[in-house]
């Protein structure tokens, strides 16, 4: 195994431990498999949180997430669906929802772009980003809008963290991290 993947796999099984994750996946995300995972968070996340706010924040974001992974991943299954790694979890003061998928490597440049750029807006650039993409953008082929960072990062107001683990020269791992603080503040 990767050095750099069985590090992920060390840390996550640490966390797993020692945080006690709601939901950690590996395997095809259908949509069978998102509404299960909706289903549990919802049971998990409202035994700990009451306001709503939050919850559908990390509904939202959820459900993004896991979207960028069945129509980006360049690991398909026979059935169409896109393969990852999915991982919700609780700490003090956020939950955070991590994703891992195979992207190739000739978009890893401009990914990480627009990840930096997007890390780098205030809230009222996000928001007119947002308006911008929605008046000038088609649905693509693989049945989004590009909205799918802009929103996710909107909604939880914290940059993401991410890293490209290089697998060959044709394909890299993608790992995306983000943060839902407790204190919603909306």
């Amino acid at each position: 195994m990767d050095k750099d993947l069985l590090f992920i796999q060390t840390i996550l099984s640490d966390e797993m431990i020692s945080q006690g994750f709601p939901l950690v996946y590996k395997g095809a995300l259908t949509h069978d498999t998102m509404k299960f995972f909706t289903k549990m968070a919802e049971e998990k996340i409202s035994l700990r949180c009451q306001d709503a706010s939050v919850k559908r924040k990390v509904f939202h974001v959820m459900v993004e997430m896991l979207q960028n992974i069945t129509r980006h991943s360049a690991d398909i299954d026979e059935g169409g669906s896109g393969n990852g790694i999915f991982v919700i979890g609780e700490r003090p003061d956020y939950y955070y929802i991590i994703t891992g998928n195979v992207v190739k490597t000739k978009v890893v440049r401009d990914l990480e772009t627009v990840i930096e750029r997007l890390n780098d807006m205030d809230k009222e650039t996000l928001d007119e980003m947002h308006k911008e993409q929605i008046k000038s953008t088609t649905i693509s082929d693989k049945g989004g809008a590009g909205l799918g960072l802009i929103d996710i990062i909107r909604k939880t107001g914290e940059k993401y963290a991410y890293q490209f683990l290089r697998l060959d020269e044709n394909y890299h791992f993608f790992v995306l991290k983000t943060t839902i603080p407790l204190n919603s503040g909306s």
